[in-house]
C-alpha cells in the first residue's frame, strides 16, 4: 500500500457529507484523490492528523452503517 505524504493530502481535493448540513458541526471530511485509499479527517481541524483505510474497508465501514 503506498504511503500518503502530508504534502499530497495538503493538496487533496476534501469532501463533506452532504448530511452534514450547513453549520459545519461534528463531521469528517474525506478525499477521493487516492483510488486504493480513503484519507479522513476532522472538518474542524483540518490541519490535524488524518487517518487512512484501504478503500475495500471504508466502503464496508459505510455500508454497515446505513439502515
Amino acid at each position: 500500500m503506498r504511503n500518503i505524504s502530508d504534502h499530497d493530502l495538503d493538496a487533496a481535493n476534501w469532501l463533506k457529507s452532504t448530511y452534514s448540513g450547513g453549520s459545519g458541526g461534528n463531521c469528517l471530511e474525506v478525499t477521493h484523490d487516492f483510488p486504493a485509499l480513503v484519507p479522513v479527517r476532522d472538518s474542524k481541524n483540518p490541519d490535524g492528523p488524518k487517518l487512512v483505510f484501504p478503500a475495500e474497508a471504508w466502503s464496508a465501514f459505510v455500508s454497515a452503517l446505513k439502515p
